[in-house]
């Protein structure tokens, strides 16, 4: 798992940056003190740095500058200067890549797994799971089915995948839950009901009946069919 570190004096702005790279995956910390940058990369020696251009004490071209004595580590500027001179600024310290604010999350995660691939043969997971037929797109959470395509909730998305990645084995209900427990909120049992039981109907309506198998007491079961 991919370790990065979050340089931003912003706390609104790191915590939902963080926030996001957990639900993607990654490792993720803030810095704790912003006049021991180096220290603190130093030690916690990160495989990517998110480093503000604008930060008290000193600023991110000055630590970008000492961070490159001591490492080679990939180093995304986040900025909201938008002035060519910060670019060039920013390349010639040492950056990898520059993204101005705001900005979509969706980009800043492309860049990461661009600048990952490139600096550590980084590989992303396939974008889809296929079941029957049915495949669950990782990368925007729709279900398509014999090209009839719908959307799922956050939950639904969960349940499915996690379904899917475990195909022909039950899924016991408590394995599904501590998946939603990662996700938003805790959810608990008769809500896992709930959100089995409106993911079935959406499959109902794809024309998939009996998709999601129930073990009573146990969980679910997505199960593939075997050619003989």
């Amino acid at each position: 798992m991919y370790n990065i570190l979050i340089v931003e004096d912003d706390i609104t702005i790191a915590s939902l940056v963080k926030e996001n790279l957990m639900k993607w995956g990654f490792q993720a910390k803030t810095i704790k003190d912003l006049n021991k940058v180096l220290s603190e990369v130093l030690e916690s020696k990160p495989h990517l740095i998110l480093l503000d251009i604008s930060l008290p004490f000193y600023n991110g071209f000055y630590w970008c500058s000492e961070i490159r004595k001591k490492s080679k580590v990939p180093i995304i500027f986040l900025t909201s200067h938008t002035e060519n001179m910060d670019l060039v600024m920013a390349m010639n310290m040492g950056g990898d890549d520059y993204i101005t604010k705001p900005f979509s999350m969706d980009v800043l995660i492309v860049k990461i797994q661009a600048l990952l691939r490139r600096a550590y043969d980084y590989y992303v997971e396939s974008k889809t799971l296929e079941v029957q037929g049915v495949s669950l797109n990782l990368a925007d959470t729709s279900l398509n089915v014999m090209g009839k395509e719908t959307e799922l909730t956050k939950n639904e998305y969960k349940i499915m995948k996690i379904l899917m990645e475990n195909k022909n084995r039950v899924v016991l209900r408590e394995e599904i839950m501590e998946a939603l427990w990662d996700s938003d909120y805790f959810v608990d049992d008769n809500t896992l009901t709930v959100n089995v039981n409106r993911l079935r109907k959406k499959l109902e309506d794809m024309g998939l009946k009996d998709f999601i198998q129930t073990k009573k007491g146990m969980g679910y079961l997505i199960h593939e069919e075997v050619l003989h």
